[in-house]
């Protein structure tokens, strides 16, 4: 089997205590590193670079076909994408320095973001652009802070890889930008919706009930918490350090409901959206807003504890405890026990105790973020009931045999038990690269390889 050479990933490595560590034997851990390590690399990268990488019109593509053919299609441009391929391509650059096609490809991809993705007028990223650069201001007229979060954690990624300082000034710049546009000194957190000077979209009497325009959310808020950590590691700036614990309380102990998953969407004052008050029908139409979203609380149960390791917390109690609560969770009521993986949407009905699956797939990202969290898991309760080490066997298993494109590469979309259909759906597209795939792989070959010691 070929050989690589393994050199520490830029991202929080938690601390392993041997005498807590999941009594298996250290060749176990040898073998599914061994795996991880291959997949990462053959099936993943090689597959994706330097094939996205963009050379004629700048940036990376975005659209690719199930057998991973370019798209004959105008290759739109989104911020959240390029900023994705541009931290993959840094962390690859790291991780296999003799390959430099990596590192090429980061240099590239800061020069999109730079020079095309940033409003030098206004300040800010631009969402969507076309192949050439032209902003698509019809198409897509905000800006987030969504958008910002990517853009600023791949650009600390990018300085940390290669050490070019013009990658941190935009960082730093970017940060600045959320802080005086984004920012709400209140009630703390960020605003998601902004127009193209910065100024913040209020939620009018006639905005459609579907729609989350105005509305504070969990999924900004946990990217610029995974974002402000990266950027913490290269810069340590005592208003970002500050921005960092705001973050992590927030999303610790303000966004999660009390059962132990994450609250969607809030009004500017962190008040839950919720329509679990209404019928069934209503409830199903404003599912968008409101339901239980299995993949984002078990990510968040590692962000929080890479964030709070980034702090110097170290094992937070309390950190800790949320996290442990909101993967238990996940596990109790959204994974499939015959099969492995963790299903889409739950609910709680009104006056159910337990949710209810109301989308039994289980999309590509969720599972490698699972993945991730269940082997964190096990390395600090290794004797819980909830058996977290043998979960992640389970579900590796699970994500080989239903996830995994072994003859094109890549990720299916969504698991093939689930939706066969996903074996001829896009590989690539502005929603889908390899961001979430690479840092769960990433991270779980350091902690096997942790174990192993």
């Amino acid at each position: 089997m070929k050989k690589f050479l393994v050199l520490p990933l830029i991202l929080t490595v938690l601390s392993i205590n041997g005498c807590n560590a999941p009594k298996k034997t250290e060749s176990e851990y040898k073998q599914l590193k061994t795996e991880f390590e291959t997949s990462l690399k053959e099936n993943l990268l090689d597959t994706w670079y330097p094939k996205a990488v963009d050379w004629e019109s700048g940036g990376y593509f975005s659209d690719f076909t199930y057998d991973f053919q370019l798209k004959e299609s105008s290759q739109e441009k989104m911020i959240v994408t390029q900023a994705r391929h541009l931290w993959s391509n840094s962390k690859a650059s790291l991780r296999y320095p003799e390959e430099e096609h990596f590192k090429f490809g980061a240099e590239h991809g800061f020069k999109f973001l730079k020079e095309i993705m940033w409003d030098k007028e206004n300040g800010g990223f631009f969402q969507l652009v076309d192949r050439n650069g032209n902003p698509l201001l019809e198409k897509s007229p905000l800006k987030t802070a969504y958008g910002m979060s990517f853009g600023i954690y791949a650009l600390a990624a990018y300085f940390e890889a290669t050490g070019d300082s013009a990658g941190l000034d935009l960082a730093i710049e970017a940060f600045h930008w959320l802080e005086s546009h984004s920012h709400d000194p209140i009630h703390k957190g960020y605003f998601q919706h902004l127009d193209q000077k910065g100024n913040r979209i209020l939620r009018s009497e006639d905005t459609p009930s579907t729609s989350d325009l105005g509305y504070k959310d969990q999924n900004s808020s946990i990217h610029l918490l995974e974002a402000f950590t990266e950027l913490y590691r290269v810069w340590k700036d005592p208003l970002l350090k500050e921005r960092l614990e705001e973050m992590l309380l927030l999303v610790r102990d303000v966004i999660p409901n009390e059962r132990g998953y994450l609250v969607l969407f809030f009004e500017h004052d962190w008040t839950p959206v919720s329509f679990m008050q209404f019928d069934r029908e209503t409830v199903l139409r404003h599912k968008s807003l409101d339901h239980v979203s299995f993949g984002h609380d078990v990510e968040t149960g590692f962000l929080l504890l890479e964030s709070a390791h980034a702090l110097g917390w170290g094992d937070d109690p309390k950190t800790l405890a949320q996290s442990k609560k909101m993967i238990d969770h996940a596990l109790n009521f959204g994974w499939d026990v015959e099969t492995g993986g963790f299903y889409d949407e739950g609910y709680y009905f009104l006056g159910k105790e337990t949710p209810e699956i109301i989308k039994d797939s289980k999309n590509w990202w969720a599972q490698a973020e699972g993945m991730n969290a269940l082997l964190v898991m096990s390395t600090y309760f290794p004797d819980d009931p909830m058996d977290y080490f043998g979960k992640f066997r389970q579900h590796w298993d699970f994500i080989q045999k239903f996830l995994i494109d072994h003859d094109h590469g890549d990720w299916y979309p969504g698991s093939i038990d689930k939706q066969p259909q996903m074996k001829t759906a896009d590989k690539g597209h502005i929603w889908k690269a390899n961001y979430h795939q690479f840092r769960a792989m990433a991270h779980t070959i350091k902690v096997l390889g942790d174990l192993q010691e």
